[in-house]
């Protein structure tokens, strides 16, 4: 007699579990004895921040699952983002959660995300026969793979779901084990949404939406100071003002500042405009079907493809090429976010030159360029499309995607060209050694 067949879907956020509920609908998955939503909160002070069952709609698509966990219960008081288990503790948690979770000796198959880190590379850990499917987190799925995986995990991986943000772009993420790219189908992850939404109306017919501005909280990931990041929101303000737009909605990142919005809003009435504050925490699509903006605005959220790509919204830009111009170090993985919001998404702002029409092949050689200047060693075969993208006309116009450093570093087009003498490379190593350790 087979096995019972448990799949155990692992969540962080209200979008994941809106993207796993588009897949089980659209048959991604196959059939299963047991479905279960493990719900994991990754908040600095989970205790204080509502975890994603809580949220407004989740109730309608609880009905995807069987049975709604809590990993943050499974292990506390440790923290999801902090906790690995240690390889001694491996078989003792293994029957553990066996037990916890009465898995019995059911066959588990499971779906993670962000697999290179915690929590999702400690529950892969603790249930090592399952196959894995990884589901992308929007953009990121573009990118390649921002740390070297156990190939002992990295092996079991045997798909990568995410949605088409970008139609005709490749994911990177996870290809160096041979995951095969699989996309969520867009019409199930749209009804998903309008099933999270309830019955909310959209605006009357005839009726004007407003500017709808995106808010990151990027200062809380050092990748802005957060005076910088208040003037890129007022960026935002003066940018669709100035496009001719009198109502503007601003919605915040849940962690973000109370004063920034008053600050918004001071600043949109000066201009003559009406800014209005979302403070209620649902996804922006949830937003597109009940505003129907007229203009999204912002940073490098994916929510700016899934407005263009799924709800046919005007889009623009903010900041993309001062984030590019200062990401560090080269790695840091929402550099591929950024070079695709930065290539496709119009700028709110008139920049200085022209930006040169990117097709689908050349986008995918750049994406490409950028992965493996990212991660030569993970994805060494990659340097054929960054040298034919930099040997190209599209190099100069994408030149502000790539240092100069990192392009010498690995001897790529564009870089500067280096001693073929052994004894002077060495000194100009051990000089730029000695320069960073100077800076510390």
């Amino acid at each position: 007699m087979p096995r019972p067949t448990t799949q155990i879907f692992c969540a962080s956020t209200l979008y994941g579990v809106v993207t796993l509920a588009a897949a089980l609908d659209s048959g991604c998955f196959g059939p299963a004895d047991r479905r279960i939503l493990l719900v994991t909160n990754n908040a600095a002070v989970p205790e204080t921040t509502p975890a994603l069952d809580e949220a407004e709609g989740f109730a309608r698509l609880r009905g995807h699952f069987d049975d709604v966990l809590s990993w943050n219960e499974a292990i506390s008081p440790l923290h999801p983002a902090g906790w690995t288990p240690r390889a001694s503790d491996l078989p003792l948690l293994q029957r553990h959660l066996r037990r916890l979770w009465g898995l019995g000796d059911d066959r588990i198959e499971l779906a993670l995300e962000s697999l290179q880190v915690t929590p999702a590379l400690a529950i892969a850990q603790l249930l090592p026969d399952a196959p894995i499917t990884v589901y992308a987190d929007g953009l990121m799925s573009y990118g390649p793979t921002r740390n070297k995986i156990d190939p002992l995990i990295g092996g079991r991986v045997d798909r990568l779901l995410h949605l088409d943000l970008v139609p005709g772009l490749a994911p990177l993420l996870l290809a160096e084990f041979g995951a095969v790219a699989e996309t969520v189908p867009t019409e199930a992850f749209t009804k998903c949404v309008e099933e999270l939404a309830g019955a909310a109306p959209g605006p009357a017919t005839g009726d004007d939406g407003p500017a709808l501005l995106l808010g990151q909280y990027l200062a809380a990931l050092d990748l802005l100071t957060v005076a910088e990041e208040e003037e890129l929101h007022l960026r935002m303000v003066r940018g669709a003002v100035a496009r001719g737009h009198r109502r503007l909605v601003f919605k915040p990142h849940p962690t973000a500042p109370d004063a920034w919005s008053r600050t918004l809003v001071r600043a949109a009435e000066e201009l003559g405009a009406e800014l209005t504050v979302e403070h209620r925490p649902v996804l922006a699509e949830v937003l597109y079907r009940e505003l129907r903006p007229a203009l999204v605005v912002g940073c490098f959220s994916t929510a700016l493809l899934t407005a263009h790509t799924f709800y046919g919204l005007p889009v623009a830009r903010v900041g993309t090429r001062t984030l590019l111009a200062r990401l560090t170090p080269y790695q840091n993985s929402n550099r591929v976010p950024l070079t695709v919001v930065d290539t496709v998404v119009p700028p709110l702002e008139p920049e200085e030159g022209d930006d040169a029409e990117v097709g689908t092949e050349q986008l995918n050689d750049l994406v490409a360029a950028v992965g493996f200047a990212m991660q030569p060693k993970i994805r060494p075969e990659l340097r054929e499309a960054a040298v034919r993208h930099l040997s190209g006309p599209l190099a100069a116009p994408t030149r502000h995607h790539f240092t100069r450093r990192r392009l010498t570093v690995l001897g790529l087009p564009g870089g500067l060209p280096l001693p073929r003498h052994p004894k002077v490379r060495r000194l100009a190593r051990r000089a730029l050694r000695l320069r960073k350790a100077l800076k510390r």
